[in-house]
């Protein structure tokens, strides 16, 4: 009796393990990159290639348009993508979307390698960090280790090697039409629901040499967005958005020390360099861009304490618009500092710091106020007879004094002219220079 039961329930147990195995093997996880190739869209390529592993699914589908990006990341998405226990479609769309440089290695990579129509892959030669050719032996360098990797690819993939290795040394491109007639991609595919219906039943082989066979007969679409942290991420690692909260924080913080106390443009400027030193962190720095930034501001500074007639304001204004267009050393124009930035963020730094230091200038002018200091100029009234010492009476202070000049009567007008250790200097006051002031 025992027994029958527990073969029943072991029975039950193993229809619905297969039933849910059933419904799993039909998940489709699909989702989006539109960016650069960098660490913020590696994370969350990533993340969506382990969420498709736990969910069990049969096919995931990367929608991929990216005008390339930095090698590291590119590797690590490609380590992904080979490795991954799900097959993986990479699909360029949609039209007009292209998958340039970087893209062209994550393509090919991908179990699938599907185009729509009206989109393009190629252009993967390596270039420098501000798009110029590399020189000499690191161009030699750069291309064959690129090249090794794209045949490594085509090569397992069975794919157009010949094409794959053309598009990184000669920076081929090609339109979605040739890449299929050529075999260097498996499809071209109108939307999703086509490309599903051309790879449901079809044998696939992954990069460790084994083969799936792909059943999609019915198909549960999984979306995958990014998160709030990814989409964070994303716009940190902009040149643009890093440049202007590094000159919003280094503003900041020149305000804060040229006006001591506001407290807000502190906290701003801490907060601005912060962050922009974290995306620095995780984008490709050029060290000399950051140097001719440093000097531009110590310009600035010295314009306080040297009389230079303007002359260095413009030479820390040229540091800075050079420092800014070299900050960022990586392959591609997407993922530098554009020039409508810089000049814009230029005038407005060198407009407000001229702004400042023009009032630092007039308060370093200006006769004191306040304190001691304040005193000089001030008319008092003579308490005693000052010959030459005495007492007076100035700003409602009591005050030992001393003339510097013919000795004093009791009750005369009196002005300042300097403060001592333990007295004040004194000259007498006239009723018509006494008017005058």
């Amino acid at each position: 009796m025992m027994g029958a039961m527990q073969r029943a329930i072991l029975a039950t147990w193993v229809a619905v393990c297969a039933i849910a195995a059933t419904a799993a093997a039909g998940d489709v996880v699909r989702f989006r990159v539109e960016d650069t190739i960098q660490p913020a869209s590696q994370r969350f390529i990533e993340r969506a290639l382990a969420t498709a592993e736990a969910r069990g699914a049969a096919l995931v589908v990367m929608e991929l348009d990216t005008p390339g990006g930095l090698l590291d990341a590119t590797r690590k998405i490609t380590t992904a993508v080979s490795g991954c226990d799900v097959p993986v479609a990479v699909y360029v769309a949609p039209a007009g979307a292209r998958a340039a440089s970087a893209g062209f290695f994550i393509l090919l990579a991908a179990d699938v390698a599907a185009m729509a129509p009206g989109t393009n892959t190629g252009a993967a030669h390596p270039v420098g960090g501000q798009g110029e050719n590399l020189p000499g032996d690191v161009r030699d360098k750069a291309t064959e280790d690129a090249t090794a990797m794209i045949q490594a690819f085509a090569e397992q993939r069975q794919r157009n090697v010949e094409l794959a290795i053309a598009a990184v040394r000669e920076s081929a491109s090609y339109t979605a039409e040739e890449a299929l007639k050529t075999g260097l991609v498996d499809l071209m595919a109108d939307d999703l629901d086509d490309l599903i219906e051309q790879v449901s039943g079809k044998e696939i082989r992954r990069f460790d040499g084994t083969t799936v066979v792909l059943d999609l007969a019915e198909p549960i679409i999984f979306d995958i967005e990014p998160t709030f942290a990814d989409r964070l991420f994303s716009v940190l690692a902009n040149p643009n958005v890093v440049y202007l909260l590094m000159a919003l924080g280094a503003l900041g913080l020149y305000v804060e020390i040229t006006h001591p106390g506001g407290i807000l443009p502190g906290v701003i400027g801490v907060v601005g360099l912060v962050v922009g030193l974290y995306s620095i962190s995780v984008l490709p720095v050029s060290w000399a861009g950051v140097a001719l930034i440093f000097v531009a501001l110590m310009l600035f500074l010295l314009e306080v304490k040297v009389s230079s007639y303007g002359l260095l304001t413009v030479g820390g204004l040229i540091c800075f618009v050079l420092g800014s267009l070299m900050l960022f050393d990586a392959p591609i124009p997407d993922m530098r500092v554009s020039l409508g930035v810089v000049l814009p963020t230029a005038i407005v730094l060198a407009g407000v710091t001229a702004f400042l230091l023009n009032r630092v200038l007039r308060a370093h002018r200006a006769q004191p106020m306040t304190g001691e200091e304040g005193l000089v100029g001030e008319v008092g009234t003579a308490l005693s007879e000052i010959n030459p010492t005495g007492k007076v009476l100035v700003h409602g202070e009591y005050w030992d004094a001393r003339s510097t000049a013919v000795p004093i009567a009791s009750g005369a007008r009196v002005r300042v002219v300097a403060i001592g250790s333990k007295r004040i200097d004194v000259e007498p006051v006239s009723a018509a220079g006494e008017g005058s002031q």
